[in-house]
């Protein structure tokens, strides 16, 4: 995408959307870089424009970039600890400190190589060590709650939970918003949580769905707002959240949660006495977490289907 087209990209969907240059870099640029990108004098750096993208609502593919050599390195290091914090959620208590202390280390690399100014690197530091833990351990809630409060703020400085629908966001910042939720919920306060999920999952809903990664975003909101749902006994609505969530990730093809809400819908089932239909969705996530290796989630469904239904997986 040439420079000058770029700029107009962004400068139409602004106005269309009815922000300001001042609204929509808050937190990842000044106001004078986005009237220089609009009117074709200069191109932020990668990670800015996704950023600014994203808050807009558009895909990044749109945008083809040469990547400095310290981007591309930055860039390969941020998809490997993704797949580092997935392997780790999955992962058992024993597996665990291994994993975390191979990220932990990447993420230094990734603290060196970033730029020192850089708000939206430092703010996938700060919330992926919460999700990672520390060296010993996990943080408490209160340190988690102040660090995802710190990595929001980095970029949205005014950001209010009570008030989600009125921000705008990239991608990175609304899983942060994510993560503030889980936050909540395992600290008990659940209520909390369900709120922010809902208004998190409504906004993703209004204005993510041009984005290629949309449907994964909204399965990680659904499947978290979901389970918090069933644990508060509101399972109609339990049912109706994972429902649409195994209908996003078997439309678009992204399967990560699809056997989260098929154990979710199990449970539901389970208490709302259809017994029949509850071990058809119990077998069912419980063959695909084998599938795809994810041993933490099949040893918890194994036992909820033993306990509950006297059934065991026959393998």
């Amino acid at each position: 995408m040439e420079q000058v087209f770029l700029g107009e990209y962004v400068r139409q969907r602004r106005e269309d959307l009815g922000l300001t240059q001042a609204q929509l870099c808050e937190g990842i640029c000044e106001p004078i870089t986005i009237s220089r990108l609009e009117n074709g004098k200069q191109v932020p750096s990668y990670t800015r424009i996704k950023a600014l993208l994203q808050r807009l609502g558009l895909p990044g593919s749109r945008y083809f970039a040469l990547l400095s050599r310290n981007e591309e390195n930055i860039e390969l290091l941020q998809k490997e600890l993704r797949s580092d914090v997935i392997c780790f959620e999955r992962a058992t208590a024993e597996e665990r400190p291994h994993i975390r202390e191979q990220a932990l280390a990447k993420l230094e690399e990734l603290e060196q190589l970033a730029e020192p100014d850089d708000r939206i690197i430092q703010q996938y530091i700060l919330s992926t060590r919460v999700s990672l833990g520390k060296p010993d351990g996990s943080y408490d809630f209160k340190e988690r709650l102040d660090m995802l409060t710190d990595a929001i703020r980095l970029t949205v400085p005014h950001f209010d939970l009570d008030e989600i629908n009125l921000g705008r966001y990239s991608m990175a910042e609304s899983t942060i918003i994510n993560q503030i939720a889980k936050t909540y919920a395992e600290a008990g306060q659940k209520r909390k949580a369900i709120d922010i999920y809902r208004q998190l999952l409504k906004y993703v809903e209004k204005n993510d769905q041009e984005l290629p990664k949309y449907a994964g975003h909204f399965c990680l909101i659904a499947h978290n707002y979901a389970i918090d749902l069933t644990l508060e006994k509101r399972l109609d609505e339990a049912v109706e959240i994972a429902t649409r969530g195994q209908q996003i990730s078997v439309k678009y093809g992204d399967y990560q949660f699809l056997p989260g809400f098929l154990a979710i819908l199990a449970e539901c089932c389970y208490f709302m006495d259809k017994r029949a239909q509850s071990a058809r969705l119990y077998m069912q996530a419980c063959c695909l977490y084998d599938a795809i290796g994810d041993k933490h989630n099949f040893c918890i469904i194994q036992q909820e289907m033993k306990e509950r239904l006297g059934l065991e997986i026959p393998y």
